[in-house]
């Protein structure tokens, strides 16, 4: 849970506070945290829990020892923070979900519904509750960033440059990995997942996934070839196209595509 300021973020500070030197006058400067303080680069990351038994008896006061999570519910990790133009915290912005026969989803929850937990063996180190459960979550609406309503995409609105042909999933096995199931994976286990081909080349890297207008996992979205970036070729494909394979051990997870990196360059470039 322990978070540690950005460098560029620290570099910000002395620049701004190097630049209040320098113009007196111009603005008012934070000369020195207090240990109640917190940097959005902490809250960015951590997992929030449900603790609806223990929620209304925790205060400011309260401690709780370091593996207190265990009882609670994680329900999601915080992926923004909300800010007002003053400068108040409004929200934060909650990654909850996951599970991909579910759907992950953003939820917004309003900062006055957190509760901050010092653990009782650090004072650095803190848990973030609230009292809800899963079948509310299920039921709050989803949060959208104004700015990209306009501009959302869902697996329906996938642009290329034409049709496709299909491709079936490779039946292969692997010794050291069983088939994975989607219910099984989060889309942090797939995003970022090397693609390979039948024969085992690495041809890319599975860069994003697509939804449908119901929240059900549809398509995933194919970096083929490339280096560092440059020179990579986007295509769509359906979840029906791919074979997931995972380590027992619910570790490393690897996903093929009966195709060449050759035959996937060659197909309609994906341009959501």
């Amino acid at each position: 849970m322990k978070r540690l300021l950005a460098p560029t973020a620290l570099g910000m500070m002395l620049a701004t506070s190097a630049l209040a030197d320098a113009h007196s006058g111009m603005m008012t400067t934070y000369q020195s945290g207090q240990p109640t303080d917190l940097y959005a680069s902490e809250l960015i990351g951590m997992r929030l829990y449900s603790a609806e038994a223990d929620y209304d008896a925790l205060t400011e006061e309260s401690t709780v020892q370091t593996d207190a999570e265990q009882n609670w519910d994680d329900i999601g990790e915080v992926n923004d923070v909300i800010l007002s133009r003053d400068g108040e915290v409004k929200a934060v912005i909650l990654g909850v979900g996951g599970f991909l026969g579910i759907g992950e989803k953003d939820v917004a929850v309003e900062m006055s519904s957190i509760k901050i937990v010092n653990e009782t063996d650090d004072a650095n180190d803190f848990f973030l509750v609230v009292k809800t459960n899963k079948e509310a979550l299920t039921d709050a609406p989803a949060y959208e960033r104004q700015r990209e309503i306009d501009t959302a995409d869902t697996a329906s609105d996938v642009a290329t440059d034409g049709p496709r042909p299909m491709l079936e999933a490779p039946a292969i096995e692997r010794d050291g990995y069983e088939e994975a199931k989607l219910d099984q994976l989060t889309a942090e286990d797939l995003t970022g997942a090397v693609l390979y081909g039948a024969s085992d080349e690495n041809i890319g890297e599975v860069d994003q996934l697509l939804l449908d207008d119901s929240g059900k996992l549809e398509q995933a979205v194919l970096d083929i070839g490339g280096f560092l970036g440059i020179g990579e070729h986007r295509i769509a494909v359906t979840m029906d196209e791919l074979k997931i394979l995972r380590a027992p051990d619910g570790g490393d997870v690897r996903v093929y595509i009966d195709a060449t990196k050759e035959n996937l360059e060659k197909q309609p470039a994906y341009d959501g």
